[in-house]
């Protein structure tokens, strides 16, 4: 499992018990089990074999978008908090660019 740094510093800033959901989703992925929904959706718009986990709290719903590589590898790319029904574009074109340079 690949985190990219900047979104280490995203997830550092999310509430405890997202973090707890997160660490047990990543687990999973990480030990090659699948997610569907409602905890993960695919995002095939964003890019090939990305996909966003949907974590929510009493403070709000949370997103952390990861990309399964080709060999399998999990790549989590960006987490923030949802503010908006649709991922906002801003986050999307981010992801987009973190994808490229990654």
């Amino acid at each position: 499992m690949v985190i990219l740094k900047t979104c280490q510093r995203e997830i550092a800033e999310l509430p405890d018990e997202i973090r707890g959901d997160l660490a047990d989703a990543l687990a999973r992925l990480d030990a090659g089990h699948s997610l569907s929904m409602p905890l993960s959706r695919p995002m095939p718009t964003v890019g090939k074999g990305v996909h966003e986990l949907r974590l929510r709290d009493r403070s709000g719903e949370y997103r952390v978008i990861y990309a399964i590589g080709k060999s399998g590898e999990v790549h989590v790319i960006h987490a923030f908090k949802k503010q908006t029904q649709a991922t906002p574009q801003g986050n999307v074109d981010l992801v987009r660019k973190r994808i490229k340079g990654d």
